[in-house]
């Protein structure tokens, strides 16, 4: 390792450390890196620039961020849990079951699971402590282990990140994140179910069956969403930039013109937190550009290959130590960081393994969504925490069931490809 480099990660950890924004820490250890290596510190708005440029994908970051806005701002989030406590609240555990089939649809929206922990989090706690029928530490758990199928299941914005760092295809990663998404769901709700029979929650009010068809109705074009952006890349209709303005177009709509439920007011409001969403995520993507510079500029990635392939290692156990290691960095990073500075390095072994980088972009947005939630710096603890006020330590004692079992279902995927793979080559991909 150069003194240079030494000196930037030392720059880096030092600054994250104190509490510097980590987008704010990588351009002034980065900004470091550049002036002991003699270049012109220039270097790193030339950097900066050239990668906005060159990535028109990342357009579909704040279109995202908007549409996750707008469905929350516009009561969508309220008609969406209404149509799910009818279908699942009957049964054992059924609020929780609810929690866990809400992320389900919302996920489908937003692409965000800090967008579904706030979105629908705050509203589903409410109803599953409401007389004490569940405890608060129980609710806040299995909401912030469900919010983390929100970027597994198109549209998702850590995808988009992946797609841009190893020009996998968009298509087929959307498409490869709906299997896994759904078996998240599943360990998510047979966890659920076992530890309502084992601690004795109470069942819920049962919807009457002939409500069914009226709360369907009535959420049924917010759960068309997935299917049109599906559709409009897949059909060819549109590019994934495209279908995520798509995307921002339909949710105004639906929440202006047909359920008639945001203000100018509100939306205006919506514009300017999607404003500073996407201003932070574009602080942490520009210092990335700069950092992934100086790593290649290091040659990096060709050391880290170098030194596997004269190890003779197989793609099993470099996959499960690549995945300890993103669920370790996954404890104090947030996926952000973990897909656009660290996962670079790891691309060049995976072509050298011959390992699909669709397959291996899942494992990493799903364990990336996995350390958002493990203790003790779990970034969506943090947000149920600030939502709801419960204190973080009844969260954490609740949430190990749930973790044990996504990391179960991570394992699952690893182990058997096609499950991931089935889909996109379904619909014509060749990985």
């Amino acid at each position: 390792m150069s003194f240079e480099l030494a000196s930037c990660l030392l720059t880096l950890f030092v600054l994250a450390g104190i509490g510097t924004p980590i987008g704010y820490s990588i351009l002034l250890a980065s900004v470091v890196y550049l002036g002991l290596a003699g270049l012109d510190i220039a270097l790193a708005g030339e950097k900066i620039l050239q990668g906005f440029y060159g990535s028109a994908i990342l357009l579909a970051v704040p279109l995202f961020i908007v549409a996750a806005n707008i469905m929350n701002a516009g009561s969508i989030t309220d008609r969406l849990l209404n149509f799910c406590v009818a279908a699942v609240g009957r049964f054992k555990g059924g609020l929780g079951h609810v929690n866990v089939v809400a992320s389900l649809i919302f996920s489908g929206m937003s692409g965000s699971a800090v967008a579904d922990a706030a979105g629908i989090g705050k509203i589903i706690i409410s109803m599953m402590t409401k007389d004490g029928r569940y405890s608060r530490g129980y609710a806040a758990a299995i909401t912030a282990a469900s919010a983390t199928i929100g970027p597994i299941i198109p549209p998702s914005i850590p995808m988009v990140l992946y797609a841009l760092v190893s020009k996998a295809s968009i298509g087929a990663l959307f498409l490869a994140g709906i299997l896994p998404g759904l078996i998240m769901g599943a360990v998510l709700m047979i966890m659920n179910g076992y530890l309502a029979r084992k601690r004795g929650f109470a069942l819920e009010e049962p919807v009457p069956l002939k409500a069914l068809p009226r709360r369907t109705a009535n959420a049924f074009p917010a759960l068309l969403m997935p299917v049109i952006l599906l559709y409009g890349i897949y059909g060819g209709v549109t590019t994934p930039t495209e279908a995520a303005a798509v995307a921002a177009f339909y949710a105004l709509v639906l929440a202006i013109l047909f359920y008639r439920a945001l203000s100018l007011r509100g939306l205006f409001q919506v514009f300017i937190d999607s404003a500073r969403s996407s201003a932070s995520v574009g602080i942490v993507i520009g210092g990335a550009f700069i950092l992934n510079f100086i790593v290649i500029s290091e040659q990096i990635p060709q050391s880290i290959s170098a030194m596997l392939e004269g190890a003779e290692i197989s793609p099993i156990v470099f996959l499960l130590a690549v995945n300890v290691l993103i669920l370790l960095l996954g404890c104090v990073l947030d996926a952000t960081t973990i897909i656009l500075v660290i996962v670079p390095l790891f691309i060049p072994t995976c072509k050298a393994l011959g390992i699909d980088l669709v397959h291996f972009g899942v494992l990493v947005v799903v364990n990336s969504m996995i350390g958002l939630i493990t203790p003790p710096y779990g970034i969506l603890l943090f947000v149920i925490n600030a939502v709801t006020g419960i204190p973080l330590r009844e969260i954490i004692a609740e949430i190990w069931a749930f973790l044990a079992v996504l990391i179960a279902a991570l394992m699952l995927m690893m182990l058997l490809p096609d499950l991931v793979l089935w889909l996109p080559r379904l619909f014509g991909y060749n990985g």
